[in-house]
C-alpha cells in the first residue's frame, strides 16, 4: 500500500471541521478566545477537556501549551472525531482504500470538461501524483490533499515539515497507554460524503485547486493558521464563510448535524471517566458549535487561554 497516499486518505477524514461553509445567520458570540476548554458540572466527578485542533500545521507554527499538556495528563481517555486506532489495522486500511473509489467504474474525466480535467491533472502532476492513479478516486478524497505536499507530511517522519495535532495526541496517548475513542466512525463519515453527488464533489475539487493563491495573492491557509494561533475560534468559523461556496448547501449535513450528534456521546464518555476531546477548532464556535451546545445541556465550560510556550 502506498504509505503517502494512505496518509492522504487518513487526513481526509480529519478535514471536515475547516471553516469552509457559508453561514447566513450570525452565530451567538462566545466572546472567549481559547482552544482549550474545561468541562464541568452536570454531576461530573472530575472535569473533562475540549481542545480545538487544526488538522495540519507547519512545524514552525505547532504549539502545545503547558496547560494543554496538564489537561491531557489529567484524563484517562482521548477521543477524536474518529478513533485513529481505527485507521491502523491492516483490515481497516484495506476496507478504507476500497471505499475510496467511485461506483460503476466512473472516472473524474467523466465529470469535468476537458479543460477542467486538465487543470486538475496538471495540479496533481506537479505533486508527483499522476492522474492514472487518481482518476477513479472519489473527488472529495482528492480535495483533502489538493494543496498539500504529501512527501513532506508523513506522520512519524522526522523530516516532515507538517504536523498533525491528532497524530501528536495519538502518540501521546499510546506512550501513556491511554484509551482512545472516536465520536463517529470512518464508515459514517463516508456515508455522509457519499450523499453528495460525484458531479458536485468534482467541482468542489476544482474549486479548491483554483482557490490556491497566485504569486503575491492571499494565502487563505496561512490566514487560517494565524487565526488558529490567536485561538480565536469565532473568527476561525467565519474565516472563509461564503454563500457562493459549493460547500454551503452541505453545512448542515457535514458540520452542524455532526456537532449535535456528538453531544450525547460526549456526555456519556465524560460520565464514565475524564476525557480529553480533540476535534477541529471549526466545530467549537458559534450557536451550533460544541461549546455552546454543551452549555445548553447544563455543562460549565471554562476557557483556558494560556500563551504559547
Amino acid at each position: 500500500m502506498n504509505r503517502i497516499l494512505f496518509f492522504g486518505v487518513s487526513l481526509f477524514f480529519l478535514t471536515l471541521s475547516l471553516p469552509l461553509f457559508g453561514q447566513d445567520s450570525p452565530a451567538a458570540p462566545i466572546n472567549e478566545s481559547s482552544l482549550l476548554w474545561e468541562i464541568s458540572g452536570n454531576d461530573l466527578q472530575t472535569p473533562s477537556y475540549l481542545y480545538g485542533t487544526i488538522h495540519m500545521i507547519g512545524k514552525e507554527d505547532f504549539f502545545l501549551t503547558d496547560d494543554t499538556k496538564t489537561a491531557f495528563s489529567a484524563c484517562k481517555r482521548v477521543t477524536f472525531e474518529i478513533d485513529l486506532a481505527e485507521m491502523t489495522g491492516l483490515f481497516s486500511q484495506i476496507s478504507l482504500m476500497m471505499q475510496m473509489f467511485m461506483d460503476d467504474g466512473l472516472r473524474l474525466s467523466d465529470l469535468l470538461t476537458e479543460e477542467e480535467y486538465q487543470v486538475v491533472s496538471d495540479h496533481f502532476d506537479e505533486q508527483g501524483l499522476p492522474m492514472f492513479m487518481l482518476d477513479r478516486i472519489k473527488p472529495l478524497f482528492l480535495s483533502a490533499v489538493a494543496d498539500m505536499d504529501m512527501g513532506t507530511m508523513e506522520p512519524g517522519n522526522a523530516d516532515s515539515e507538517m504536523i498533525s495535532y491528532e497524530f501528536e495526541f495519538y502518540d501521546m496517548a499510546k506512550s501513556r497507554k491511554m484509551e482512545t475513542a472516536g465520536l463517529e466512525t470512518a464508515e459514517y463519515q463516508i456515508s455522509l460524503f457519499d450523499s453528495i453527488p460525484y458531479s458536485v464533489q468534482a467541482h468542489m475539487l476544482l474549486e479548491s485547486i483554483q482557490a490556491a493563491p497566485a504569486e503575491g495573492g492571499v494565502d487563505e491557509m496561512q490566514m487560517l493558521v494565524d487565526l488558529y494561533k490567536s485561538q480565536d475560534i469565532e473568527s476561525m468559523q467565519h474565516a472563509f464563510s461564503s454563500s457562493d461556496s459549493e460547500y454551503a448547501p452541505y453545512e448542515e449535513l457535514l458540520l452542524i448535524n455532526r456537532n449535535l450528534n456528538w453531544i450525547p456521546i460526549m456526555g456519556k464518555m465524560m460520565a464514565e471517566k475524564p476525557t480529553f476531546f480533540a476535534v477541529g477548532a471549526g466545530h467549537l464556535g458559534g450557536e451550533q458549535g460544541v461549546v455552546n451546545l454543551l452549555r445548553q445541556k447544563g455543562y460549565t465550560l471554562r476557557p483556558i487561554n494560556s500563551k504559547k510556550p
